[in-house]
């Protein structure tokens, strides 16, 4: 038999990034933050911006974790953010109930939260698109979830498969939302430059009529392919 849990666990002193290692990702589009961490770093596919937006959403992580159909530690997350974060909530992929609505959201609004990321559900579609901040979830369902806990805040959590602690930088764009984990940040801002113009190249010849690259024929013209008949 174990004891029971508290309702809420909270860790709020998490190491955190500088304003300028945040504004280096500001504007930069999730492809670019991938490649330069390797090719990976987003969250599952099913986790997409409820309104496409041309706009970028960058901020720090405060992680909470809910559990399936519960959202005590959501509260709890806002508790602890500050201006400028992005409250990630894992929720074991639960979309059975949703764990925010357009009340929740207007609260994390005007504490000054930069926007709201779940591998969960929420709910109130019309009211959220009011409030105006930027969501990333799982699905849209109009159950409620309980506030009974248990749950987490600032501890580290999975969502969408990837791994996230408070204190990383997120970037999130019509593609999805990635995770920039913070001991990485300072070495991913500085590939982008390379990514950015490998990235221009490409792009200008391809417009110029591009129709396959050089690495590409150098490989298929190379003893590593086999061609049958």
């Amino acid at each position: 038999m174990i004891e029971d849990p508290p309702l809420l666990t909270i860790r709020r002193n998490f190491p955190r990034p500088s304003d300028g290692l945040i504004a280096g990702f500001s504007g930069v589009p999730t492809g670019n933050a991938v490649d330069a961490m390797g090719g990976l770093g987003c969250l599952d596919c099913r986790i997409k911006p409820l309104v496409q937006s041309s706009q970028v959403m960058v901020g720090t992580a405060v992680t909470c974790y809910t559990g399936p159909s519960d959202g005590l530690a959501v509260f709890g997350a806002l508790h602890a953010a500050r201006r400028g974060d992005i409250v990630v909530a894992a929720t074991d992929a639960f979309t059975h109930t949703a764990i925010a609505g357009d009340l929740l959201l207007g609260m994390a609004r005007n504490r000054g939260v930069a926007g709201f990321v779940t591998d969960g559900s929420v709910r109130d579609l019309a009211g959220v698109l009011a409030v105006g901040l930027p969501v990333y979830c799982a699905g849209l369902t109009a159950n409620s979830a309980a506030r009974n806990g248990p749950g987490t805040v600032g501890l580290p959590i999975v969502v969408g498969g990837v791994a996230v602690e408070s204190g990383d930088i997120l970037v999130g764009d019509r593609d999805g939302v990635v995770v920039v984990p913070l001991k990485q940040a300072q070495a991913v801002l500085a590939k982008l430059a390379d990514v950015r113009a490998a990235e221009a190249s490409l792009e200008a010849k391809v417009k110029a009529g591009l129709e396959i690259p050089d690495f590409v024929s150098a490989l298929i013209n190379s003893d590593r392919v086999r061609e049958i008949k």
